[in-house]
C-alpha cells in the first residue's frame, strides 16, 4: 500500500487542506506600504490598501481566514490605540470586509504592539495589572467587533480574559462574534521574529509571569478548560511544532475547535534552512503542517499558508 503515490493517498490517515489555514497579516499606517520583514522572509508589513490586496490574494487561493496584527503610529503606557474606532486594525477590518466579505477576518487582541513598554497590558509598579488590563481588553474586542471582525482573539493569557471579552461583547450586542482564545500560550523563545515585525519586545523583564512554562502539559489542559467555561468558541495552543504533545493532550480532553499557531520562529527556521539549501522547502512545509494536523489541530495559523495552498493545489 506504499508502492505508489495514489495508493498512499488512498490510505492516508491525516489530510491537509487549504480549509485548515489562517494567514497572519501585519498592518501599519500609511499608504502603498509593502515593507519586507527581514526576519520573516517573504512576509511584509502592509498599509491598509496593500493589506486589502493581500487579503484578496489569500481568498483567491482558497484560504478562508486572515488574522490581523496592528502596528500603531503612536504607543502609550496603556495601548489606547488598540480600542480607537479609527485605529489601524479597525480600518483594515472595514476595508478587507468590504473588498472580500466572505473572508473570515480575525483580529488579534493584545497590547504588546500598542504599549510603549511592550507588555500585554497595564503595568503597576513594573508588574502587569491583570484587572486593569482586562478593562482595556474588553474595550478593544468591542471596537474590533464594531468594525466588522468575525473573530476576536484575546492573546495576552490574562486571568479571566475570555469571560471579560464575552461579557462585554454580549452587552454591546455582539453575541455572535466568535472568541478565539490563546488558551495555552507558552512563554516561548520562538516568538523572536514576530516581535521584530511588530516592534513589541518588552523594554524590561519578560512575560513568564503570565504565559505558560514550557515544561507543563496538564496546566495547558486546565487553562483551556477554564477558557471553555468562560465562553471561548475556539481554543489555541501556541507555539505549535515544539508543542505537538500539548495539542494532542488538549484535543483528547476538550471537545472544542482547536487552533494551533505555527509561530514566527518556526517559519523563520524553515525559510533560513531552505535559503541555505539545507532542506527541501516544499516537502518540509507540508510535512510540518501535516504533523500539526495529525497532533489534533483543526486549524493552523501559519505564515506558510499561501505557499502551502499553492502546493496543495498542484497535488490535486
Amino acid at each position: 500500500m506504499r508502492r505508489t503515490e495514489t495508493l498512499r493517498r488512498m490510505v492516508r490517515e491525516t489530510r491537509l487542506s487549504v480549509d485548515d489555514f489562517v494567514y497572519p497579516l501585519f498592518v501599519v499606517p500609511g499608504a502603498g506600504v509593502e515593507k519586507p520583514i527581514s526576519s520573516l522572509p517573504g512576509q511584509f508589513n502592509f498599509s491598509v490598501d496593500k493589506a486589502v490586496e493581500a487579503a484578496k490574494r489569500t481568498w483567491d487561493l482558497g484560504i478562508p481566514a486572515v488574522m490581523l496584527f496592528g502596528i500603531p503610529e503612536h504607543k502609550d503606557p496603556v495601548g489606547s490605540e488598540a480600542w480607537k474606532d479609527g485605529g489601524i486594525v479597525q480600518k483594515a477590518i472595514r476595508a478587507i470586509k468590504k473588498a472580500t466579505p466572505d473572508l473570515v477576518v480575525m483580529a488579534d487582541a493584545c497590547f504588546c504592539e500598542y504599549t510603549d513598554h511592550g507588555h500585554c497590558g497595564v503595568l503597576n509598579k513594573g508588574e502587569l495589572d491583570n484587572d486593569a488590563s482586562l478593562e482595556n481588553l474588553a474595550r478593544a474586542v468591542v471596537s474590533y467587533a464594531k468594525a466588522g471582525a468575525d473573530v476576536v482573539a484575546p492573546s495576552g493569557m490574562l486571568d479571566g480574559f475570555v469571560g471579560a471579552c464575552r461579557e462585554s461583547l454580549d452587552e454591546q450586542g455582539f453575541d455572535q462574534t466568535v472568541i478565539l482564545a490563546y488558551s495555552a500560550k507558552y512563554a516561548s523563545a520562538y516568538y523572536g521574529p514576530f516581535r521584530d515585525a511588530v516592534e513589541s519586545a518588552p523594554t524590561s523583564g519578560d512575560r513568564r509571569g503570565h504565559q505558560m512554562d514550557y515544561g507543563n502539559v496538564a496546566e495547558a489542559v486546565r487553562e483551556v478548560s477554564m477558557d471553555v467555561a468562560e465562553g471561548a468558541d475556539i481554543v489555541m495552543v501556541k507555539p505549535a511544532l515544539a508543542y505537538l504533545d500539548v495539542i494532542r493532550a488538549v484535543g483528547d480532553e476538550v471537545n472544542m475547535p482547536l487552533c494551533a499557531y505555527a509561530v514566527s520562529g518556526e517559519y523563520a527556521m524553515i525559510e533560513a534552512a531552505a535559503i541555505n539549501g539545507w532542506i527541501d522547502r516544499d516537502r518540509v512545509v507540508l510535512e510540518t503542517l501535516t504533523a500539526i494536523r495529525r497532533a489534533g489541530a483543526d486549524m493552523i495559523i501559519t505564515y506558510h499558508a499561501p505557499h502551502a495552498a499553492k502546493l496543495l493545489a498542484k497535488s490535486r
